[in-house]
């Protein structure tokens, strides 16, 4: 049976992890404004740069290899963007999953130590049942592992397709360039 003083420390362990998982969140949260100021800065530079640029043509060639030059630009920068937010969210998603992690395995020793107390405690003749409860609790723990494994290695493959994806729309926007330059 749980004490009062168990209770309270399970508690203010829940308190201190919902805390430290806010606090990891407002991280994510503050990475991803950084992002985006510092893309809204370089955005409004840029335009002032291709506004100057464009009052500079002298005939219609130049704006037509002006308007090409800028196209690849625009690819790779968004294609850097969408990297620079999938890694906010990834490594934020980690450890949020790394503290889920420790304090579900926590959890669980904790209800293995109970389970074990309270099959210690048993009368006599409730071994069987006492072994049973043991076996399934067993056999729980280790389909939620074969489960969290499972999802851990989905959550890889979807990572390596999406740089898959971001590495070919770059390697496409670079292949296009030569093609638009030449036209």
């Amino acid at each position: 049976m749980l004490t009062a003083e168990q209770i309270i420390a399970a508690q203010k362990a829940n308190v201190e992890t919902v805390f430290g998982l806010t606090q990891k969140a407002l991280e994510g949260v503050e990475k991803l404004v950084e992002l985006n100021v510092q893309v809204a800065k370089t955005s409004l530079k840029e335009a002032a740069d291709h506004a100057q640029a464009v009052l500079s043509v002298k005939d219609a060639q130049e704006l037509l290899a002006l308007q090409a030059s800028l196209l690849q630009p625009v690819a790779e920068k968004a294609a850097a963007y969408s990297r620079h937010l999938y890694d906010i969210a990834s490594s934020t998603n980690a450890e949020v999953g790394r503290v889920a992690e420790e304090q579900l395995a926590d959890m669980q020793r904790k209800f293995l130590a109970v389970v074990d107390t309270a099959i210690k405690n048993a009368p006599a003749g409730t071994e069987n049942a006492a072994a049973l409860v043991k076996s399934a609790v067993t056999a729980a723990n280790n389909a939620f592992e074969s489960v969290h494994k499972a999802v851990k290695q989905a959550a890889h493959v979807a990572e390596a397709n999406i740089q898959a994806v971001t590495n070919t729309a770059v390697k496409a926007a670079e292949a296009a360039k030569p093609k638009r330059a030449a036209a």
